[in-house]
């Protein structure tokens, strides 16, 4: 690891700041991916009356990427500023007709650019945001990205995903990072615009907070978090995760909680739509379940939702993953909650997916002979993925 790295990760943990660095005038909903999603994000540009700001690994040139251009040609075309920024890697199957289109109806469009790319692999960073802001007041942030395998459409089940819908005051830092992002300036200032302030009851109002990934840029906000979660969960810990590698230091802290008596659970997809990252995955599960961490799969499709509940009263939700390269290459957001009502709701529903849709794993499932082929590859799998990371990232430093 760069020295660079671990002089971050060696700052002093401080408690405190993780139970106390949330905005406090927020209303906080848990929405679940495909129909309901999309359903949301559409009310949402539909109803903008001064701003849109979409930022988003994949936006698909399919049926649902479509619905999603022609919702935010129409708003561009009623006088909303519409800034879309796509991941310049993984959205790079966008015809130049569909950029057109959007460019023509007044939409600002452009990538983010890795430092290099093919059409299978990418080195540096990659824009994983999944985020949606409406006029600085409305926003969504989760794990989907705008395309039909994350969209319910006739004989199509969209993928396991969640998200938050916010109003509120955490609206407004979401859209200074994305104006930012899209000048490519820290702290620039934003176009002056109208807002509309949601009355918010002070027994509706839910803390939340923005944090925020980008180690080329000195950023660890949400690595932090789930290290401070993971520091001071007294009961419990669910994780969610899509591709779950954690590294030495997660690991380590995920020992230690389950040996002072916290229940920890990472639930797992059963098929992942990258083969060499599951199998690397189960490398893993040996090490889960020998330090009791119960490790589940959830069966009906892929899943792909990223997030967390610590003692039932925080939640971490957003586009990062428990794995390096959500570490070292990619600009990460999650948006924090602490609210023991809103946290216990996430757990229970939960509880419900694991007992409904999920499958137990133990020591006996995965038992095979000691030098097996499949251990064989697991193992390999697992090296090959934390190489390919070092060798993406080794060239950036700390710099503006």
């Amino acid at each position: 690891m760069p020295s660079s790295i671990k002089n971050i990760f060696r700052k002093k943990f401080d408690p405190e700041h993780y139970k106390n660095s949330f905005l406090e005038n927020n209303t906080v909903s848990l929405i679940h991916g495909g129909k309901e999603f999309f359903t949301l994000l559409k009310q949402m540009i539909d109803e903008a009356s001064h701003s849109i700001h979409l930022q988003t690994y994949i936006f698909g040139d399919d049926k649902t990427g479509q619905s999603i251009a022609n919702a935010l040609i129409d708003a561009a075309k009623r006088g909303v500023v519409v800034y879309l920024l796509a991941d310049g890697f993984a959205s790079q199957k966008l015809s130049k007709e569909f950029i057109n289109d959007l460019k023509k109806a007044g939409i600002n469009f452009r990538f983010f650019e890795p430092l290099m790319k093919s059409r299978y692999f990418y080195f540096g960073r990659r824009l994983h945001h999944k985020v949606a802001v409406a006029d600085g007041i409305k926003a969504l942030v989760g794990s989907m990205n705008i395309a039909d395998r994350y969209n319910d459409l006739p004989g199509n089940k969209a993928w396991f995903d969640m998200a938050l819908y916010i109003e509120g005051e955490v609206c407004a830092v979401l859209q200074s990072v994305c104006w930012n992002m899209w000048e490519r300036k820290r702290n620039s200032l934003l176009p002056q615009e109208q807002a509309t302030v949601y009355p918010i009851t002070e027994k509706d109002r839910v803390p939340a907070r923005v944090s925020r990934n980008d180690w080329v840029k000195g950023k660890q906000e949400v690595y932090r978090t789930y290290s401070a979660f993971f520091r001071l969960a007294t009961e419990n810990i669910t994780i969610v995760c899509s591709y779950f590698l954690p590294g030495k230091i997660f690991r380590r802290q995920l020992i230690r909680a389950a040996a002072r008596g916290v229940a920890v659970r990472v639930v797992l997809a059963k098929t992942s739509d990258i083969k060499v990252v599951k199998d690397a995955e189960r490398y893993l599960y040996r090490w889960l379940v020998r330090n009791k961490i119960n490790v589940y799969e959830y069966k009906p499709t892929i899943l792909h939702a990223k997030m967390a509940v610590v003692d039932r009263h925080y939640v971490t939700l957003g586009s990062y993953n428990l794995n390096q390269l959500s570490n070292y290459a990619s600009i990460e957001l999650n948006i924090d909650v602490k609210d023991e009502v809103f946290a216990k709701k996430v757990h229970q529903e939960i509880d419900a997916i694991i007992d409904k849709d999920c499958e137990a794993i133990d020591l006996s499932i995965y038992n095979t002979r000691l030098f097996s082929l499949k251990q064989f590859i697991q193992w390999s799998s697992y090296q090959f993925l934390r190489f390919l990371v070092m060798i993406s990232t080794f060239y950036y430093r700390q710099r503006e």
